[in-house]
């Protein structure tokens, strides 16, 4: 019998055999292909991925905190600075997290291991980028609003790598998250120039305040999102052959 924490045979060869597949019509993703590949140039070749993926996973980590300290419950006002930090900090950990499988290929040294560790780290920032708009627009003054969001977030995630499982590709859509990751960072913007207090203006017609109006776009783009997993999760036969969860069942 197999001991509680270890792998079997079958489930490390099934390790060995892992192959990463992506396929990508992200509208950003060509255009930011040109800044990641000049970054990835700049960095030396003795600098370890996973050192790379989990600088990234700090910096936003950190710089959500900020705002998570002076708005612990996302209803006060949190400084311009700080919001100018977080979107900085996300566009860090944005270039980071597109580069670290791109030094691991370069240097010889990737590994289904290092993907997983990778997408661990991903899971862990989905929450903080989560909390620190909430935050930056105060969605704590509207908690379902806020609870909605986050829980929006996090299942978005969740069912990415549940398709990604079932077809062994990790698939991203026209509107994914390279552009999510850019529209948090226009969001932390406009409350670094227009102060935190913009997102309290009633929208006209709709007659909801401003800072409800991101969790409606995202909605939108969830629902496209995941009717096109769910579409692949029911259809699609078998588990985990080559997905980017890095399935080991037998």
């Amino acid at each position: 019998m197999m001991k509680m924490g270890h792998l079997s045979n079958a489930q490390l060869r099934r390790l060995e055999e892992h192959k990463y597949s992506c396929a990508s019509s992200s509208l950003m993703d060509p255009m930011m292909q040109k800044w990641w590949c000049w970054l990835v140039e700049q960095i030396s070749m003795t600098l370890a991925p996973n050192l790379i993926t989990i600088a990234g996973l700090f910096i936003n980590i950190v710089t959500s905190l900020l705002l998570v300290y002076y708005s612990p419950d996302a209803k006060q006002e949190v400084p311009r600075w700080a919001c100018f930090l977080c979107a900085l900090g996300l566009f860090i950990y944005q270039s980071l997290d597109a580069i670290d499988g791109k030094q691991a290929r370069r240097t010889g040294t990737s590994s289904p291991l290092g993907e997983l560790f990778d997408h661990g780290c991903d899971s862990l920032s989905t929450v903080f980028v989560s909390l620190g708009v909430c935050c930056s627009v105060r969605l704590g003054t509207h908690p379902y609003w806020m609870f909605f969001q986050c829980m929006m977030a996090v299942s978005l995630f969740y069912c990415a790598h549940w398709q990604t499982y079932v077809s062994g590709t990790l698939r991203f859509g026209y509107v994914d998250v390279t552009e999510a990751q850019f529209g948090v960072i226009i969001i932390h913007l406009i409350t670094v120039i227009f102060g935190p207090g913009v997102w309290s203006v009633k929208v006209p017609v709709l007659w909801i305040p401003l800072q409800c109006v991101p969790t409606i776009i995202g909605l939108i783009a969830a629902a496209v999102a995941l009717f096109n997993n769910f579409k692949i999760i029911l259809i699609k036969r078998g588990a985990g052959r080559n997905g980017s969860t890095v399935a080991v069942s037998c």
